[in-house]
């Protein structure tokens, strides 16, 4: 008798899709949303047998989840092409190279041992929205599926054209010395082979594949992983740090001193190299991003535009393509880059290559290029817990409150808030340049909260504990996963 179908509807999120594998979803449900993604993929091709890129991350169910979802997808009529273990990157790659009809990567990311997801796109470059997640959650549970006959090939060594597609076409003359950090997650076979190979010398951190990530998840948002990156630098006086997630679309970077450099700074400085060659351009940005992008001289000087979006690499790389912008960047470390720099969707190697030209093109360390900034500070991306179906109301009725306090120009710490964005969440700046956000993780229980201030480090820990105070009254919140 075949397993009782199991798939909670919370696991269908904003832009992809993530379970706790046996216990939110099981072998049959993974099926099942195979089947409900290649009806979707029949339905927006228009083609009986359309062809489907599927990969997955070193994980120690990744692959019994990917045979469960290509029998899905073989019997809605797909033809299947597995280029095996990947990066996310790499799967999107491959359907351009390939020119495939859709994609399909079995990960989740930076999330814990536990979690499974997948990632998913029609279009070329781009990942699921929301729209087409709320369609594919429907299809699936309502089970109204095609029926066909489809077929299934490896393709053999794909890494390796990936591999020098990124080598081949970026080149570096100076020898950068990077410590390169995958917290034993898949980027371990990819970013060290490839950033030696455009030229670095690399000392590889926790690089081995270990699916029990044995020190920590691999995830360049978290703190105990950037300290790591940054002891080995300093030990090693290196030029630089990177540090890849689970799956290889993002990127951390910490410079030669030592020193994290959030990565809303890092896409500023090479939002600011590129836009000397590139005048004119767009750039788009997400909400937890620093102010500096929209004041910024350099930008201004070369008249490029500064857009500020939700937070998601689905939201992003779809904003970069509609407004034909140069770049995004991510403050969790996600950038993407469009044409002549890359396909437009997120590559964290691509990322880290695109830092390496900018030290090979001046003759500064990066902690220089970063000084050249205004300074800020700014705290980590904080996420407290909060219930799946209960964040979206916090946020909805705290977006209440603060404009209520902006309308009768009530003070916090001195400054009445002049601004509210609500294009993700609520993110609310004062006079000085300071400002708060408060906004729900798209793929996890919890909420997001960061905090900047151009003035002083005090100013950034006041706009926190105005945040934290008006969490804790609504009685909705839990433990944060990191705090200052």
């Amino acid at each position: 008798m075949s397993e009782k179908i199991k798939i909670d509807l919370h696991g269908f999120r904003e832009y992809d899709a993530r379970w706790l594998y046996k216990k939110d979803i099981n072998s049959e449900g993974i099926t099942n949303l195979g089947k409900g993604f290649g009806s979707q993929i029949i339905k927006h091709t228009a083609k009986a047998n359309p062809r489907v890129i599927v990969g997955h991350d070193y994980r120690s169910y990744s692959e019994e989840i990917k045979r469960a979802l290509i029998k899905g997808l073989i019997s809605t009529g797909c033809n299947i092409e597995d280029v095996g273990l990947s990066l996310s990157p790499m799967v999107y790659f491959a359907q351009f190279k390939l020119d495939a009809d859709a994609v399909a990567m079995v990960t989740a990311s930076h999330n814990e041992n536990g979690w499974t997801g997948v990632k998913m796109g029609i279009k070329k470059g781009l990942t699921h929205e929301p729209e087409e997640m709320k369609e594919l959650k429907e299809i699936t549970l309502k089970q109204k599926f095609s029926k066909g006959q489809g077929k299934e090939k490896k393709i053999v060594n794909f890494n390796k054209i990936y591999k020098d597609d990124l080598i081949n076409k970026n080149k570096i003359k100076k020898k950068i010395k990077a410590v390169v950090a995958c917290g034993n997650g898949t980027a371990g076979v990819f970013a060290p082979d490839i950033l030696r190979g455009i030229g670095c010398e690399v000392i590889e951190l926790d690089c081995n594949l270990d699916w029990n990530f044995p020190k920590y998840n691999p995830n360049p948002e978290d703190l105990e992983m950037l300290h790591e990156i940054a002891k080995v630098v300093k030990e090693n006086n290196a030029d630089i740090g990177f540090g890849f997630d689970g799956d290889g679309d993002r990127v951390g970077v910490i410079d030669d001193t030592g020193s994290e450099i959030f990565s809303d700074k890092i896409g500023l400085i090479i939002a600011r190299s590129l836009s000397d060659k590139h005048k004119n351009s767009k750039f788009v940005v997400d909400v937890k991003s620093t102010g500096l992008y929209s004041k910024d001289k350099i930008l201004l000087e070369n008249n490029c535009e500064t857009i500020y979006w939700k937070t998601g690499h689905s939201h992003i790389k779809r904003k970069v393509k509609t407004e034909k912008a140069l770049a995004g960047f991510e403050k969790s470390g996600h950038f993407f880059f469009n044409q002549p720099l890359g396909y437009g969707y997120d590559d964290g190697i691509n990322s880290a290559i695109q830092v390496c030209h900018l030290l090979d093109n001046q003759n500064k360390k990066i902690s220089d290029i970063i000084s050249e900034l205004p300074n800020t500070f700014q705290t980590p991306t904080m996420a407290p817990f909060c219930k799946d179906e209960e964040k979206y109301i916090v946020v909805e009725e705290l977006f209440k409150k603060i404009k209520n306090l902006k309308e009768n120009k009530t003070e916090i710490g001195g400054q009445v808030i002049n601004d509210i964005l609500t294009v993700n969440g609520v993110r609310f700046s004062f006079e000085d340049g300071s400002w708060g956000l408060i906004r729900a993780s798209s793929n996890k229980p919890s909420l997001v909260i960061v905090t900047e201030s151009p003035t002083s480090d005090e100013r950034k820990r006041e706009i926190f504990n105005f945040i934290d105070d008006l969490l804790q009254k609504t009685g909705k919140v839990g433990e944060y996963d990191q705090k200052i």
